[in-house]
């Protein structure tokens, strides 16, 4: 994947007149609705990431995982550059994109993130991230690179899948501030600026993807140290509106911007704002603000957003930001506002983001992980995303020779003292880093040291011995749905928080001791078995050796049908007004099961005799028009449970193999008054699909997987 060159400030020697554009209240606030409306795979989402379960790498992910600590965010979902033409089938080193909507499925995840960044000249104002395609090569862009991607996300294999394209990084920022007049201009710059072929090719990946109905498009919108001052704000959204109405496009097709797209500008700086004075100056006029109107992502976002709505983007836009790598902890992360001898020493002593200058975009040193993704952090922000996967590399910190396009850019020389863009300073970039898209080893256990907030457990990141190997893993006693293991265990150079245990290669509970009994199993099925032992810093031992469990012949509850329930909590409040759990129902058989004589009952107590219930399908790969739900009462009570949620299909067919998909459902008392969820029977912890016991399916009335309260 190539660098992000978010590295074009333009540097000021005074104040700046006021914009035309008054920054205000914003407009049209993104709308959150506490129960929004039945939605299908087909409907277009307000934000695609609310009740979004996002895709992890798995390529990315191994790469995490085997470094020390590295498991302590491996689960996080990163988007996927595709990055040019072979990306799209896939290479030696990394899947495709087709590759990649598989497993995705296979995740039950609904969401993926692609990264499009393959435009004509790409990224004309830096070396590092350059492109395989020449200035004039449009056609080839289209036809040969979004054409394929659009025809893939187009099958309707993938129609359960929301997909969020990041269009093109780079391109149009620089169109703003380095095509001409500026001491960061270029000549390739300039020229993609005559010939139009940025605008243009933006405008047909929105066009083309934008036409999907799975798919929902976020323009990149550089970030607050390249584009936001005044003199740039305005003319920023005048051309992110040209482009979006070019070869075909309309504002339509853009659900929302990105900011600081792989770069390391700070969230939010919680000791120092733009209309802070220190002696009666304006901080703006210190010489790390410059006079911008900005000092952090979250103002350029709501700012910027505003700006964009004034120039006729719909009033619901929403925002995202990059997060993987803004987070600079560290002792060197300022406590409290800097001394107010002067704005210098107050904006320096007091500013997250510990760049030598905002314009130092590679390998950034002192850098850490900034908040993990989100959904809908603040007002106007649909959410807080890892667009930059941690630990792959910006820029290659000398030449090397390759086959990727890709030059040598001396902002990733932490020799180099710099150009008209960073203010001829030095580049603040890691020594002997690899190509741009490549794994830097150094770089992520910098971060992952850094991260803000702290990793939990970290201890700041100075532990990074992994535990020793759990041996001696057995087998003990199984029933026709369970299976119990014990191991020996293993020693650490601090201690030893606990283990992880893995069926069949995925995770399927954690233990503080040295046994686990894993239920939910289907009945005369061989499942294998490993464990890894864990300490507070996030380290992970390598796999133990594994053991093969077969469970009995099924008895009492039956289970020959193959059939299974897997739940995740979709909600980790126990005390609001709904209750949202995430169902999933998988054939684990040999043949196809007519749906409709399929019920699954989700067990819980209302705390009211007398109250009355609403039930909601939210999202359902099979579409909610196929699925119903009711609330029956359970008399007498059981522990745990006086009342179920049954869940039923009104046609269809699961084949055997398959599962149905992710059911996002709700439900809540006709009064609005609040659960009690803490001792619900079925209610889980987890977040991601696990094989749920205390979810109960039936066959034309006969219990066939799960036991009953």
């Amino acid at each position: 994947m190539p660098s992000r060159r978010p590295d074009s400030t333009v540097r000021r020697s005074g104040p700046k007149r006021t914009a035309a554009l008054a920054v205000g209240a914003l407009l049209g606030a993104l709308s959150v609705a506490v129960l929004p409306t039945t939605a299908t795979a087909a409907a277009k989402l307000d934000n695609p990431y609310a009740g979004a379960k996002a895709y992890v790498n798995p390529d990315w992910s191994a790469k995490a995982a085997a470094e020390p600590g590295g498991s302590a965010i491996s689960d996080q979902p990163t988007f996927v550059w595709l990055d040019r033409m072979a990306a799209i089938q896939g290479t030696a080193d990394a899947r495709g994109l087709k590759a990649h909507l598989d497993a995705a499925k296979a995740q039950g995840a609904n969401l993926v993130q692609l990264v499009i960044y393959d435009l004509p000249g790409r990224d004309c104002a830096a070396l590092a991230s350059n492109g395989e395609l020449g200035p004039d090569d449009l056609a080839t862009y289209q036809s040969d690179y979004i054409d394929p991607i659009a025809a893939i996300l187009a099958d309707p294999a993938y129609a359960s899948l929301r997909i969020v394209n990041l269009i093109e990084p780079d391109s149009l920022p620089n169109l703003v501030t380095n095509a001409g007049g500026t001491a960061g201009s270029t000549t390739q710059c300039a020229t993609m600026k005559a010939n139009g072929n940025y605008e243009k090719g933006v405008g047909y990946a929105l066009h083309k993807l934008g036409a999907l109905p799975n798919a929902y498009n976020y323009i990149d919108a550089g970030h607050h140290g390249w584009l936001g001052w005044d003199s740039n704000l305005t003319p920023s959204a005048q051309e992110f509106k040209k482009a979006a109405t070019t070869n075909g496009a309309t504002v339509n097709d853009v659900t929302g911007f990105i900011v600081n797209t792989a770069n390391y500008s700070a969230t939010k700086e919680p000791y120092v704002k733009v209309t802070d004075t220190v002696n009666g100056q304006t901080v703006r006029q210190s010489k790390w603000i410059d006079w911008n109107q900005y000092d952090d992502e979250s103002s350029y976002a709501q700012g910027l957003r505003t700006a964009l709505v004034a120039q006729g983007f719909d009033a619901g836009i929403g925002m995202l930001i990059d997060t993987s790598r803004n987070g600079w902890g560290g002792s060197a992360r300022p406590t409290g506002p800097g001394p107010t001898t002067s704005v210098d020493a107050y904006v320096d002593g007091g500013r997250i983001d510990r760049r030598i200058h905002a314009g130092n975009w590679c390998n950034q040193s002192g850098a850490g992980l900034g908040e993990r993704p989100a959904t809908a952090p603040d007002t106007g922000i649909d959410a807080y995303v890892w667009a930059k996967p941690p630990g792959e590399s910006d820029g290659a910190s000398q030449a090397v020779d390759n086959d990727e396009g890709k030059g040598f850019d001396r902002m990733c020389d932490p020799t180099y003292t710099g150009n008209g863009r960073n203010g001829n300073n030095l580049t603040g970039a890691l020594s002997d880093s690899p190509l741009a898209g490549h794994w830097f080893s150094a770089q992520f256990r910098q971060l992952l040291a850094n991260a803000n907030p702290p990793l939990s457990g970290s201890g700041g990141g100075g532990d990074t011995q992994a535990p020793t190997v759990p041996g001696g893993l057995a087998v003990g006693s199984t029933t026709s749905n369970s299976a119990t293991l014990s191991w020996s265990a293993s020693t650490d150079n601090t201690a030893v928080t606990g283990y992880d245990v893995y069926r069949d290669g995925t995770k399927v509970g954690s233990a503080t001791t040295t046994s686990y009994t894993d239920s939910g199993l289907a009945a005369s099925t061989t499942y294998t078995y490993t464990v890894k032992a864990k300490d507070a810093a996030g380290n992970v031992s390598a796999s133990s050796t594994a053991v093969s469990a077969t469970t009995k012949a099924s008895g009492g509850g039956g289970g020959t049908s193959g059939l299974k329930a897997q739940y995740k909590n979709n909600d980790s409040s126990t005390g609001d007004n709904g209750i949202r759990p995430g169902l999933k129902l998988v054939n684990a058989g040999s043949g196809a099961v007519d749906l409709s004589k399929v019920t699954i009952r989700y067990w819980f107590t209302g705390e009211s005799s007398s109250a009355g219930y609403q039930t909601f399908c939210d999202w359902a790969q099979l579409g909610c028009s196929t699925v119903k739900t009711s609330v029956s009462v359970v008399s007498p009570s059981r522990t745990g449970a006086d009342h179920y949620l049954e869940v039923g299909f009104t046609s269809g067919s699961l084949a055997a193999g398959a599962d149905s998909g992710d059911l996002q459902l709700r439900m809540a008392k006709s009064d609005w008054s609040n659960f009690d969820e803490s001792n619900d029977y079925s209610r889980g912890a987890g977040t991601s699909y696990a094989d749920a016991a205390k979810v109960t399916v039936y066959v034309s009335g006969t219990l066939v997987w799960g036991t009953e309260p």
